[in-house]
């Protein structure tokens, strides 16, 4: 069922106007209030499959969120670092991109949006980190705050030597003072 718009999407009339933000455009867009329907009918079946395949491709973010570890992926490769700004606030993470208006391939365009996740319990607004890909993605990440159970494993640190090794040793000291008592004259020993 969630087919049926992109099927009967090709059944009204297309105008340059309907184009979806971010992708191109074709030639047909221009000629189709031009020229006759007829001659357009079979590309205009096809398109709507073209604008599926380039709206898959275009995932947007992606959130993930475990046990461990709160994700967001945002994909900015239009904005260079410095128009991109990441905060904490009130309990989320606000995310905003802003450039001016600037000359590309298809004339001149500005892009300006802010995103905004709430962080989920148990991640310390504190400990959010960001990060940004060479190719444009930007990945904000918030480590969850382990529950403490007032149990916590001690490390054991080995020192010395082991217990038998200290028995040895004493018991050989203390037969080295027998023999030194048993070779004094008896008059110095005390009884």
């Amino acid at each position: 069922m969630a087919l049926l718009p992109y099927l009967l999407d090709d059944l009204r009339p297309r105008r340059i106007r309907d184009q979806l933000f971010g992708l191109d455009l074709s030639p047909d867009d221009f000629l189709a209030d031009i020229v006759d329907r007829p001659m357009l009918s079979v590309r205009k079946y096809i398109r709507p499959w073209r604008n599926l395949a380039a709206v898959a491709r275009d995932v947007g973010s992606t959130i993930k969120s475990d046990k461990d570890k709160f994700q967001v992926n945002l994909d900015v490769q239009h904005f260079d670092p410095e128009e991109i700004s990441v905060k904490t606030s009130d309990g989320y993470v606000v995310i905003e991109g802003k450039h001016e208006e600037r000359k590309d391939e298809h004339g001149y365009v500005s892009r300006h949006f802010t995103r905004r996740y709430a962080l989920p319990e148990g991640c310390n607004p504190e400990t959010v980190e960001s990060r940004l890909s060479s190719d444009g993605v930007l990945t904000v990440l918030a480590p969850k705050v382990s529950e403490s159970k007032n149990e916590r494993a001690i490390p054991i640190t080995q020192t010395g030597p082991v217990r038998r090794k200290a028995h040895e040793e004493q018991e050989m000291n203390g037969s080295a003072e027998e023999e030194a008592i048993e070779k004094t004259p008896q008059k110095k020993r005390k009884k």
